[in-house]
């Protein structure tokens, strides 16, 4: 069965019963034979009323292998799980990635596998990360530059309004 979160036919239970890996692969929807391309990547983000200049299409729960990049489609599309879950660890290369957002820009980081509590015990070693900037704003993003801070700018606007028209004695209160 295809999983709409996911695109694809998950194989989590035959990943855990079945030793013979070929009934592992999960075959993929026709999403993921065109997130390379960065037109159809814009087309979907203007489906959605995006801005297509300032938005990207993040990606979970799909490994990263450890020749490619998690920058998809010119930057528009980001993976960020490229392999946390030991299973994908050998297919990765890595323990995955994680994407930081923020006023400032986003940062993609990817984590090297954990080794186990006996080695963080015993030699203090932890999961390292390495942090790379995918793209930097050209000043700082704030809440009133969010879709719900341009809504509470209208409605701050609607209220000075009908402030004024009260005090105008345009409209009166009615008790």
């Amino acid at each position: 069965m295809d999983s709409p979160l996911s695109g694809r036919q998950l194989k989590t239970f035959e990943r855990f019963f079945i030793k013979d890996q070929s009934m592992w692969l999960e075959k993929r929807n026709p999403y993921y034979q065109f997130y390379n391309r960065e037109e159809c990547c814009l087309s979907i983000l203007e489906e959605f009323h995006m801005n297509i200049k300032l938005s990207h299409i993040i990606n979970g729960h799909t490994p990263v292998k450890c020749h490619e990049t998690p920058l998809r489609a010119n930057g528009k599309v980001i993976i960020i799980d490229g392999g946390f879950c030991k299973a994908y660890q050998k297919e990765t290369g890595i323990a995955g990635y994680t994407l930081i957002s923020n006023s400032h820009g986003l940062r993609l980081k990817s984590h090297t596998p954990f080794k186990g509590m006996d080695r963080v015990l015993n030699i203090n070693s932890d999961i390292h990360s390495q942090s790379h900037d995918i793209e930097t704003y050209i000043h700082r993003i704030l809440v009133k530059d969010s879709d719900i801070g341009i809504d509470l700018i209208q409605r701050i606007n609607q209220l000075k309004l009908l402030l004024y028209a009260y005090k105008m004695g345009i409209i009166k209160c009615v008790q």
